[in-house]
């Protein structure tokens, strides 16, 4: 593997992974401690990887450690689909070399926030094998009119978790809700959360993610 990760196992001999995504201009470190919040029912091996150094138009060009380039305010327009296809590629390495670690497919989960959720998404909607689940925290579906034509029948009846801040001034809560309503019209189970909050996490959200957690990773 050619990216730079963080790995956390909450036991020996993890059989169950999380590949979680940070948001744009931080890196792995930023979720790193969610694993010693939950209490999964599977020794799980966390995975916090490093989004690539690029430039950022909508931050004057300032290099980061960014999943795809913004242009616009308006994250819906101008959509970075090359970046986001290149992402996708990047997470879909990861997938395999879990697999090739032992972990069954349908023992990991794509968790991620804002830039990383968005990657979640694309990446676990369009996965040729059945995944237990995506997580999706403050963000939205990017390349939505491609998800038709795209999207694999093995993650059709997956577990989607998607929440958002009611306050979230970064990516509006209507962003997010219509990505809900286009994952719903295409016959998508989503769990749908809000909270009282800004574009951040909370102490009831992480309660809420320990549970479902709990779910798609039971034996």
């Amino acid at each position: 593997m050619n990216t730079a990760a963080i790995e956390i196992e909450t036991g020996p001999n993890p059989r169950a992974s999380v590949i979680w995504l940070h948001g744009l201009g931080a890196d792995g470190n930023d979720f790193a401690p969610i694993a010693g919040q939950l209490h999964l029912p599977l020794p799980t091996r966390f995975i916090f990887p490093h989004a690539p150094m690029q430039a950022v138009t909508i931050n004057g060009g300032y290099v980061m450690r960014a999943w795809y380039d913004i242009s616009d305010q308006n994250l819906a327009q101008r959509e970075d689909e090359a970046g986001v296809r290149k992402s996708q590629g990047i997470i879909g390495q990861l997938i395999e070399h879990e697999i090739e670690r032992g972990i069954a497919p349908g023992k990991i989960v794509l968790a991620g926030f804002s830039q990383g959720g968005a990657i979640a998404l694309q990446s676990g909607l369009r996965y040729a094998q059945r995944l237990a689940g995506i997580l999706a925290l403050s963000t939205y579906l990017p390349l939505g009119k491609t998800l038709a034509a795209e999207r694999r029948g093995e993650n059709h009846g997956m577990s989607i978790f998607i929440a958002h801040g009611t306050y979230d001034n970064v990516i509006p809560l209507a962003l997010g809700a219509s990505s809900r309503a286009i994952l719903q019209q295409h016959g998508y189970a989503v769990e749908w959360h809000e909270y009282p909050m800004q574009h951040s996490v909370c102490s009831e959200e992480i309660a809420d993610i320990d549970l479902w957690f709990d779910d798609v990773l039971k034996d």
